[in-house]
């Protein structure tokens, strides 16, 4: 049988969620050894064996790639199933699909987006939700969602909790992260955000909260370090920090390589992440599996992910970001209680179990036994 998946978005230079998540599924999926044939659809050429095993088809076009040259290659050469794991679904499709839903955020923020982009999100989720075969959903969060707002079956939708990057550890030489925080410029201890700085992120509360940190909380000088690729509206962060007069001490570091996470992750007093919306929230993992406390919001799916490795704090209580950030700073006990019990959280993530969801569902519509599965302890 011949899985096809839309791998366009795996090969990003510099990427974000979802196409970081569309990498890892996939080559988790062909490190199964599930028998079937997948064939993965590119717009432009992977890099040399980042996906071993896979028929790898590139398939060029200036616009609209997905609604019409994939729509052309599926009424072409179509495979048995189609997987879009961070896209749309094309208008000519097989007769059997699975589609990715990784959050519905838009709906809950709408003016978080530009017109565009929502009215886009919209439709196009609103379309994979509708006729896909199946759905898979990041969270029982993004589940309910689905149900929810879109009407769609609790039956269609599958949840597969996405992995995060296992190579990801704490970096225990001082040296390395001394050396990081002067590539950067942070001068002292940091609280670290890591993500895309737009307002659904909720960065404005942030430095609000930042701004109140009581001072015999913030001695000696404590910044606020924002790392990720500028989004929507990310230009008002600026003059919010003006205001404060805060430009010394919070830092602006722009996309960040892969190559620095741990490092950052691991120099930082914790992780702060207070998203008003998060279909899953890797971020809140990359940091656990550092050894990096976590302070997150308790939005959708957060509380989730997170276990009981980090402290909840409600997105809109400014003073209660504030006080809890004031308690990491102060209290090195907690900091090491819950890097302790982010690292117990992650036991129930993994690339693997992601993947062996995703196949037990091509399984039920393939109409296939259960794949045979190294199910052995520790593997993934």
């Amino acid at each position: 049988m011949i899985v096809g998946i839309d791998a366009s978005r795996a090969v990003s230079p510099h990427p974000t969620g979802t196409e970081m998540y569309s990498r890892r599924l996939i080559q988790a999926l062909l490190s199964l050894g599930s028998g079937y044939h997948f064939r993965l659809y590119f717009r432009s050429a992977p890099a040399p064996d980042l996906f071993p095993g896979a028929e790898l088809r590139v398939i060029p076009f200036p616009r609209l790639w997905t609604h019409l040259r994939l729509s052309w290659e599926m009424a072409r050469r179509p495979p048995d199933l189609l997987f879009v794991p961070a896209h749309v679904l094309p208008p000519i499709r097989p007769p059997r699909t699975l589609v990715t839903v990784h959050d519905l955020g838009y709906l809950y923020f709408p003016r978080a987006h530009p017109l565009l982009q929502r009215l886009y999100l919209d439709l196009s989720t609103r379309w994979n939700a509708r006729v896909a075969t199946r759905v898979l959903a990041d969270s029982e969060a993004t589940k309910a969602d689905l149900v929810a707002r879109y009407g769609t079956p609790a039956a269609k939708v599958t949840v597969a909790y996405p992995g995060y990057d296992e190579r990801l550890a704490p970096v225990r030489d001082p040296s390395a992260i001394a050396a990081v925080k002067t590539r950067y410029g942070i001068e002292g201890n940091y609280f670290l955000y890591l993500g895309t700085l737009q307002p659904r992120k909720n960065l404005a509360r942030l430095i609000d909260a930042f701004a109140r940190l009581r001072p015999e909380a913030a001695r000696p000088a404590i910044y606020l370090v924002l790392a990720g690729r500028p989004g929507w509206l990310y230009r008002d962060l600026f003059g919010r920090v003006r205001r404060y007069g805060l430009e010394d001490r919070v830092l602006f570091l722009g996309y960040v390589p892969e190559a620095d996470k741990p490092a950052l992750l691991s120099g930082a007093l914790a992780l702060v992440f207070p998203s008003l919306y998060e279909g899953f929230g890797l971020p809140v993992l990359e940091a656990q599996a550092c050894g990096c406390p976590v302070i997150c919001s308790t939005a959708a799916s957060l509380p989730e992910v997170a276990g009981g490795g980090a402290l909840l704090v409600d997105p809109y209580d400014v003073e209660g970001w504030a006080e809890a950030m004031a308690r990491l700073a102060e209290d090195p006990g907690l900091r090491a209680d819950l890097v302790e019990r982010g690292f117990v959280n992650l036991r129930r993530f993994s690339w693997h179990q992601c993947a062996r969801t995703v196949l037990s569902v091509i399984d039920a519509l393939s109409g296939h036994p259960v794949s045979p599965l190294d199910q052995s302890p520790g593997k993934g």
